[in-house]
């Protein structure tokens, strides 16, 4: 979606798309808009609670079975296992994608991996084609004036046209560009806190050979699951920058993290984006 800074600002019902890199400001932002007029839709809390809600739990509750205590309970029906992911709390869905490598160290065998890999695939582009659902369910039965679409860092990396127009034909895509001296923040924060992730699987497939050539490993099983984590991350930063700005410069706009900090409420945040057509157009 394209549009002057005054349609935009005219715009009744605005609704926008934010996309960018996890650890640019996207969910920050969006929770300094007052919740009573902006419908905060997290594609991550979507895939979390619709789509992959079965899986984590099995997950879970495979891990709990291998507890003698806790596989008699389950077993007689005696205790239930229930999620509670939230917005702000999305480590169930964390967990289930998991890291490959060594089983004792936590890690997944690559051809599970994969398919945990794939189920998440599914699950992002189905959240994202939810979109259109929500901005209409948001307005008719809640009454919110707006919607803001709080994008997964890895929609860049589903190379699926049909998210890309479904998204640019509903919403304004607001791309939230990190300048280079954050990057090295960014990279250092998930190294020391190294989180599973979503690869698109040429990327990993690419990126697993050469991780295995220069640790001498014969097999994914002997892999130190946070070392490659580590040491895949920066790789997979570099690689979404562009994915991430083909995107905005074909179907939306381009924002400046520093510029995303400083936003303290709804009219600064209106404010930026009006800029941003302005400077764009």
């Amino acid at each position: 979606m394209k549009m002057t800074p005054q349609q935009f600002l005219d715009w009744p019902s605005k609704r926008i798309t934010l996309l960018a890199m996890s650890g640019a400001g996207k969910t920050t932002l969006a929770n300094k808009l007052p919740k009573a007029n902006w419908f905060h839709y997290s594609g991550d809390y979507r895939i979390g609670t619709k789509y992959l809600g079965e899986p984590i739990l099995d997950n879970i509750k495979r891990q709990a079975m291998q507890v003698p205590f806790l596989r008699k309970l389950l077993l007689s029906d005696s205790i239930s296992i229930n999620n509670n992911i939230t917005v702000d709390n999305l480590a169930p869905v964390s967990t289930f994608l998991s890291k490959l490598g060594n089983a004792e160290l936590g890690g997944l065998s690559l051809s599970e991996f994969k398919r945990r890999q794939k189920l998440h695939h599914q699950a992002e582009i189905a959240a994202m084609l939810d979109v259109p659902e929500f901005i209409h369910k948001a307005e008719d039965i809640y009454g919110y004036h707006h919607f803001i679409n709080d994008a997964g860092g890895s929609v860049c990396e589903l190379d699926s046209q049909e998210v890309l127009d479904t998204l640019a034909q509903e919403t304004l895509i607001i791309y939230i560009k990190i300048p280079p001296e954050l990057e090295q923040t960014i990279i250092q924060r998930a190294k020391s806190d190294p989180k599973p992730l979503y690869y698109r699987e040429a990327f990993l497939d690419d990126k697993l050979a050469e991780f295995m050539r220069l640790k001498n490993l014969t097999s994914a099983n002997d892999i130190t699951p946070d070392e490659f984590v580590t040491w895949i991350f920066p790789e997979l930063f570099k690689s979404r920058l562009p994915r991430y700005q083909a995107i905005a410069d074909q179907y939306g706009y381009t924002v400046d993290a520093n510029a995303v900090a400083k936003v303290n409420n709804e009219q600064d945040f209106i404010q930026l984006i009006a800029d941003a057509l302005g400077k764009q157009s």
